[in-house]
């Protein structure tokens, strides 16, 4: 999209549901970037579009004139350029006008996507659970811990580092805490490109693969939800620990 949108002037913009109108023609688009599930577009008024893609939420690029490949009825934002393109944010649950640096997004966590993410910030982020038995598993999907975690790296991380998706934020030392988001990143990074999603070399480790043997130690993987969200984990009760139990292939 940067090429389409940055240094370019807008032509047209609708958002439909955006509360307070937007940028007026003749505004000019300065920084296109992404932030965990955020796309965020930057204007020279000083004020910053977000759409938080979740799990539905896509933007597209077509020329003026060409035929859109999703339904009107599910564009949240149309943004016309004088480059002559026309980006369209299709059904993302969330779409809000700020200042900028003033917005939602300022209290999220390093993106772990990132080629140099803080992860000295991410580690102290945990502190946000204070002495809440909150599963770590939960913890690694919050956004002001760090972005770019979703289900499939929580538990793969989970898995990689052996520490059971059940245990609490509170008992998991610094150390484990900074192993986590060090591994997630480099899981992260390795699967930028398109492609099916590897972190093992037979693929994935335990996500999706319910009843069938943990790769590792042969003990067979469990499903489990967890959080408000019921959002499914999976994991192997052989070779992922809860803190101070010794698993059997230690």
């Amino acid at each position: 999209m940067r090429p389409a949108l940055v240094g370019h002037s807008v032509v047209r913009f609708e958002a439909a549901r955006l509360v307070g109108g937007g940028p007026e023609p003749g505004t000019v688009v300065t920084q296109v970037k992404a932030q965990g599930k955020y796309l965020l577009v930057d204007f020279d008024d000083d004020t910053t579009l977000e759409t938080h893609m979740l799990m539905s939420g896509s933007w597209h690029l077509y020329r003026v004139g060409e035929r859109w490949q999703r339904s009107a009825r599910s564009a949240r934002v149309v943004l016309e350029m004088s480059s002559g393109w026309v980006a369209v944010c299709f059904s993302a649950p969330r779409v809000s006008l700020g200042r900028s640096g003033k917005t939602g997004p300022s209290h999220l966590g390093p993106d772990l996507c990132d080629e140099q993410p803080d992860l000295d910030a991410a580690v102290r982020a945990f502190g946000f659970y204070g002495q809440a038995e909150t599963p770590i598993a939960v913890a690694l999907l919050d956004q002001r811990i760090c972005c770019g975690v979703g289900n499939v790296y929580k538990s793969e991380v989970l898995h990689a580092c052996r520490l059971d998706p059940r245990t609490g934020v509170a008992t998991v030392d610094v150390q484990t805490r900074r192993l986590l988001v060090e591994t997630a990143h480099r899981q992260l990074r390795a699967n930028l490109g398109s492609g099916p999603r590897k972190t093992v070399p037979e693929g994935l480790a335990v996500y999706d693969r319910g009843g069938r043997p943990c790769r590792r130690c042969g003990s067979l993987i469990e499903r489990l939800v967890q959080g408000e969200h019921a959002r499914a984990t999976f994991w192997c009760p052989g070779c992922q620990v809860t803190p101070g139990r010794t698993s059997p292939d230690s």
